[in-house]
């Protein structure tokens, strides 16, 4: 076995049990491209060893799908199938795990009409809101994680040729992900055990607000006491924990959409359905996005924005250091599943319900009371930087430094021997 064999062996292994953490007798569904087919059989040979009951692979093929934007009637791109959107609900009810395997091409859809693309998106989030339910509310056991398109390589190191690139990018999602270190299992609940400190640790401080500041952005959002910070460590209704996003960083929550106020600037490209969004500004009154700019795909940002009332809300609020594996590459990955992990970041659209004490078992009308967002949507874009400074404002009003220029300014260790 070759070293690079190995480290795709261990990386898979780890997606399948560290990632989605599928059971003994459960059923794992699989969505790749047709690109994909080899590492998705591999998956399913790693789900198989580890006692799945059943493996589906449903393969999609990201060049039909643009035919479908570019020649479809504009009635077609608002009919997405409801067998497919009633299939995944179905799998959820059953505790299916989802598993979506990302290889994408962040320039696909550079040359379709902007409003052509929202309208197939918009008409695919509504017919899939119940099965987001699942998602965001952690219900069920899902991961997103990636590998190499030459396409996306390309986009990330422009300069070599077209094998090299992949090469290049297989390496830092092996390093990202730890797949290329001894025991990346212990690794993995080693850094879960430590992103979980930092959580605590602003749960205990209890914050009413955050300020942002530093390079264009000059931010303030207000937190609900109903709300709370996690780490990408989820539990399902099973009980059974898993890490929907291989690799992560973060610490986040929820904002109240309505106590967002002030200017934030962009710090990566945003690759949203397959268009990439540059240089961009939001502003906010009143949780609502009042004014935007960018220096590319502005139109694309626009149909984001616009998608819903709730696209114009925040729906959550990550915190990741500068300082961190991801961001020390200094590579721009051109794939948010990547880039929100090298930065802390902000998403446009639906809150999280897993971020609400009790969530699951709180009424429509008790969410929307805490500042609670409902969109179809929910898009990740990144704000971090090596000059973010962020304040935290307590109950009664005093201040506590979070990150001072771009990292934790908060000794977790320090503080966890003091407790």
């Amino acid at each position: 076995m070759t070293k690079f064999e190995k480290k795709l062996e261990e990386y898979a292994d780890l997606l399948i049990r560290v990632g989605i953490n599928l059971q003994e007798g459960q059923k794992l569904f699989i969505s790749a491209p047709i690109s994909a087919a080899t590492f998705a059989r591999m998956l399913m040979e790693k789900a198989y060893s580890a006692g799945a009951k059943r493996v589906t692979i449903d393969y999609n093929d990201e060049l039909a799908s643009k035919m479908t934007l570019e020649m479809a009637p504009e009635e077609g791109l608002k009919d997405f199938p409801l067998w497919k959107a009633r299939g995944f609900v179905e799998m959820a009810e059953e505790n299916v795990a989802f598993l979506n395997i990302a290889s994408p091409n962040p320039k696909l859809l550079n040359d379709v009409e902007p409003s052509r693309v929202a309208t197939a998106m918009k008409a695919q989030d509504l017919a899939n809101k119940d099965y987001l339910e699942y998602i965001t509310s952690g219900k069920i056991s899902w991961l997103i994680a990636a590998i190499p398109s030459v396409e996306w390589a390309k986009t990330v190191f422009p300069d070599v040729d077209d094998e090299k690139a992949v090469s290049l990018l297989w390496e830092q999602i092996f390093y990202t992900t730890r797949a290329d270190q001894e025991q990346p299992v212990q690794l993995w609940k080693q850094h879960i055990d430590n992103l979980s400190k930092y959580a605590d640790y602003l749960n205990n401080q209890n914050f009413s607000k955050l300020h942002y500041t530093g390079s264009g952005t000059d931010l303030t959002i207000e937190l609900d006491s109903e709300s709370f910070w996690m780490c990408a460590e989820f539990e399902n209704d099973k009980g059974v924990s898993f890490i929907p996003n291989l690799p992560t960083e973060e610490v986040f929550t929820i904002p109240v959409k309505t106590g967002v106020n002030g200017v934030v600037s962009s710090s990566k490209p945003l690759n949203y359905s397959g268009n990439l969004i540059k240089d961009f500004t939001l502003t906010f009154k009143e949780g609502q996005v009042v004014d935007f700019t960018a220096s590319e795909g502005y139109d694309t940002l626009k149909q984001l924005i616009e998608m819903d009332e709730g696209s114009r809300y925040l729906g959550e609020v990550a915190l990741v250091p500068h300082d961190s594996p991801i961001s020390n590459t200094n590579i721009i990955f051109n794939n948010t599943l990547f880039d929100e992990n090298a930065s802390c970041h902000l998403a446009l659209g639906n809150a999280l319900t897993m971020c609400v004490k009790d969530g699951k078992n709180k009424t429509k009308a008790q969410l929307e009371a805490m500042g609670f967002n409902e969109s179809i949507t929910h898009v990740d874009f990144m704000i971090g930087n090596g000059e973010l400074s962020i304040e935290g404002v307590k109950q009664d009003g005093t201040m506590e430094t979070i990150f001072h220029k771009g990292n934790w300014a908060i000794d977790i260790n320090a503080v966890a021997t003091n407790e």
